[in-house]
């Protein structure tokens, strides 16, 4: 009787316990944007199903919310509704935009311990120069990006070049280009030297660009840009050149979504696109393909890319406190080794590398180190306040070069004084 009597009182317990770990349960919605890809999508189910399972007194609900475009704008429709999300995956660039809409909170409260400070540290440099600012750290980096030039190593054969070599230097991006460049008994281009695109996010691969010829298009603070600057004009005629003056590449405005495809079928030898196509090239290239660091003018470079995880004002305590935990988890090696070979997105930390995991990927497949490297090289994604003002000014002035309605000086000065119309109040 007494062994029942204890028995009865333990399961009791037991259920009370259970009855109180589920009252105090944490919900979590996550904005994450699908439009990166299908496996993308895939992976973070995954691995939100496995931080769940690990972690029964959080729930997650990750919800796809479109592109980064889309994904931005309903986190702030969510926001000024007031049901905001708790976390999203939003692009680096929209750092500024979220802190004067007044929508996120600074990772820094919640990273009091030594370890939290020393989590912080291990991310890339380059990654953390759109991810933190007034010393605060707003953004911490997760699908993170670089554009890299990819190459058709059989293009390169049948042209009479070494098929495990790159062009390294904007001269010889062209004389390459010109030995790829094939034309029919009409004059019609059969096959580019190469592909840069102009839509979609044309500042960005331009931006590549400026880099190397030594040109910064915006200031660290985000209220200061620098779009007429003599080196960011003569990057922006070297673009037009290509199709004007080289004919390596087609004229007139170049779809970022048709690039990969245009290279897989041979329409360009080269392209330039982000490291995020990575996995994508390699299970769909009907060739072998090599991956390089873009090509330098005065020094290497590229811009950063891709997103961070924020989190937003509205949550409680205990809802920020476990968003950050499910960050620090979902950016740890073996998490975010995963995320990266589903994805050709970079690791945004060197311990990801390190892992037998990552050490067995790049063995198998050494492009995968190649935007990792760049790096080094890499400066801040294009970022200011009034982001989409003002990018969106900038890309005009690029389209308006590239389809031969202004001249690049000219386009580049108009732009730069709309751009401080709407700066001068940031300063």
């Amino acid at each position: 009787m007494l062994k029942s009597f204890f028995l009865k009182a333990v399961a009791a317990t037991a259920l009370s316990f259970s009855t109180w770990a589920s009252a105090q349960a944490v919900d979590l919605q996550f904005y994450f944007p699908v439009a990166v890809g299908g496996k993308a999508a895939e992976t973070i189910q995954e691995l939100t199903d496995e931080y769940a399972a690990q972690n029964p007194d959080v729930t997650i609900d990750a919800v796809y919310a479109g592109s980064y475009q889309d994904t931005v704008a309903k986190a702030i429709t969510a926001s000024r509704g007031g049901n905001p999300p708790q976390l999203s995956v939003i692009l680096s660039v929209d750092m500024f935009t979220l802190i004067d809409e007044d929508l996120i909170i600074p990772f820094d409260d919640y990273l009091t311990t030594d370890n939290d400070k020393k989590w912080v540290e291990g991310f890339y440099p380059a990654f953390m120069e759109n991810s933190q600012t007034g010393g605060k750290t707003y953004g911490i980096p997760f699908q993170r990006s670089t554009p890299v030039l990819y190459w058709n190593k059989a293009a390169f054969e049948d042209a009479g070049l070494d098929p495990d070599v790159a062009p390294a230097t904007w001269d010889e991006m062209v004389s390459f280009s010109k030995k790829l460049t094939k034309k029919d008994a009409s004059g019609k281009a059969t096959q580019w030297g190469v592909r840069i695109p102009s839509s979609g996010f044309p500042y960005w691969l331009f931006q590549g660009l400026a880099i190397e010829n030594g040109a910064i298009l915006a200031n660290a603070e985000g209220n200061k840009t620098y779009f007429d600057d003599p080196k960011v004009v003569e990057a922006l005629q070297y673009l037009v050149d290509l199709s004007t003056e080289y004919g390596v590449m087609a004229p007139g405005i170049i779809e970022w979504g048709a690039t990969p495809k245009a290279f897989f079928e041979g329409q360009t030898a080269m392209m330039w696109t982000s490291t995020g196509n990575l996995t994508n090239v390699r299970d769909n290239a009907p060739f072998k393909f090599g991956v390089a660091m873009l090509p330098e003018k005065v020094q290497r470079g590229a811009p950063t890319g891709g997103g961070n995880f924020y989190l937003f004002k509205g949550a409680s305590d205990e809802q920020n406190k476990a968003a950050v935990k499910f960050v620090q988890w979902i950016t740890a090696p073996e998490q975010s080794a995963k995320w990266t070979i589903a994805t050709g997105y970079v690791a945004p930390r060197p311990e990801t590398w390190e892992t037998d995991t990552m050490k067995a990927y790049a063995a198998d497949f050494a492009p995968a180190l190649v935007a990792r490297d760049q790096l080094e090289f890499a400066k801040a994604e294009l970022s200011t306040y009034q982001n989409q003002r003002v990018t969106g000014i900038f890309n005009d002035a690029l389209a308006a070069v590239i389809t031969g309605k202004k001249d690049a000086e000219t386009a580049l000065k108009d732009a730069q004084a709309e751009a401080d119309k709407i700066l001068a109040e940031y300063r």
